[in-house]
């Protein structure tokens, strides 16, 4: 009895030790990682600093060459060499730096001035002044976003290339196609029409949602960041019925000024065509029937736009896509005219519908062309064939 006492005591002691082993080893990787993820800050840090003094240092002497320059040359180094200096401190340096360049540039213009080496006429020297100014006041707003230099806008073109991305449909079996097209009103480069799609229950659902965004331009495409993000985590993680309420919370949550958003949520079982759609303030989808030539509007009518009223209920409509039919989504700037009844754009719409899918003629972007929407709104259009 002592003996076996013993073994448990001693086989007990060495779990412990066990234990008390992976907790040091892990607490050990983990003090690792976050010193890796501060020397990373840091050196970054001192990375940026480092091109900020650089570039500083650089622009000053380039003015100081340019001075020389306007003293021993005029005809080839003019005085407007200034701005062109400037303007390279707008691209490079944030506000101190930019600040240090424009205080440099007017005392060299002032010394050549003053002294009587090479007066700079006083139209020249505003112009100058105006846009040190202007310099200024962009970098100054642009310091105030963390953004900094051209490569700025590289950040902008990503973030669209990332909502971009939530839209791309996944791979579908044979016998499957979506054909979706997303244009921003007056060209820009983002749009308050965004596409989320994903594949759910082991690649046999597929579940899209389209979704408009209030407002236009930059505004409208900074919210639709977030909601296809926050859409893209919530589509196929939880059951087909519970998305919309579960977005319309998370509309809630943010509260934004105009944070409302209309969507149109479909699921479709990629073994059947059985599928499900449900609308929250958005237009009814619509139906093409391949065997009787039939266009059918879907009756989802009654669901409130998301972000507006607390826990809504969201009318669902089932039906089944066989063989050659095809499902039409769609935004409101498809249909919407300033004086126009809606009811008309969407009777226009299902007729280019008709003549071009119906007829296997073009796919989402001649339906687009051919119901001739106003480039004021943005559109969005999303063709699902069952071949």
């Amino acid at each position: 009895m002592t003996t076996t006492h013993h073994a448990g005591g001693s086989s007990a002691g060495r779990r412990r030790r066990d234990e008390r082993g992976v907790r040091r080893r892990r607490a050990r990787r983990r003090a690792g990682a976050v010193r890796q993820v501060r020397w990373g800050r840091l050196t970054r840090r001192h990375t940026m600093m480092g091109r900020q003094i650089g570039g500083t240092v650089g622009l000053v002497l380039l003015t100081a060459f340019a001075a020389v320059g306007m003293v021993l040359s005029p005809d080839w180094v003019p005085a407007s060499t200034m701005l062109f200096i400037l303007l390279l401190g707008v691209f490079m340096l944030r506000f101190v730096g930019m600040a240090l360049l424009c205080a440099t540039v007017f005392g060299a213009l002032a010394v050549l001035s003053g002294s009587g080496v090479r007066p700079v006429p006083p139209g020249v020297f505003m112009v100058v002044a105006l846009g040190a100014v202007a310099g200024l006041v962009f970098v100054r707003s642009r310091s105030r976003l963390g953004l900094q230099g051209a490569a700025s806008d590289l950040m902008l073109v990503d973030l669209r290339d990332r909502l971009v991305a939530h839209g791309r449909i996944p791979a579908l079996p044979d016998g499957w196609r979506v054909d979706s097209v997303v244009r921003s009103a007056n060209a820009e480069a983002f749009s308050g029409d965004f596409v989320v799609a994903a594949r759910s229950q082991h690649g046999q659902m597929l579940e899209i949602v389209l979704v408009d965004v209030s407002g236009k331009g930059q505004e409208a495409g900074v919210r639709s960041l977030l909601l296809s993000g926050a859409f893209g985590g919530l589509l196929g993680a939880m059951p087909r019925e519970a998305f919309l309420p579960a977005a319309n919370n998370y509309l809630l949550d943010q509260n934004w000024p105009e944070g409302f958003a209309t969507a149109i949520h479909i699921a479709v079982r990629l073994s059947t065509g059985e599928f499900w759609v449900s609308t929250a303030g958005h237009p009814p989808a619509v139906q093409l029937h391949a065997g009787s030539g039939r266009i059918q509007r879907l009756d989802t009518t009654g669901g409130p736009a998301l972000g507006v009223v607390v826990a809504p209920l969201f009318a669902v409509h089932t039906g089944v896509l066989q063989h050659g039919d095809t499902v039409m989504l769609y935004t409101d700037g498809l249909i919407e005219t300033p004086g126009a009844d809606v009811e008309l754009g969407i009777d226009r719409l299902m007729g280019a519908a008709e003549r071009f899918v119906s007829t296997r003629s073009g796919g989402a972007d001649a339906v687009l062309a051919g119901v001739r929407a106003g480039e004021g709104d943005d559109r969005g259009l999303i063709l699902i064939h069952r071949d």
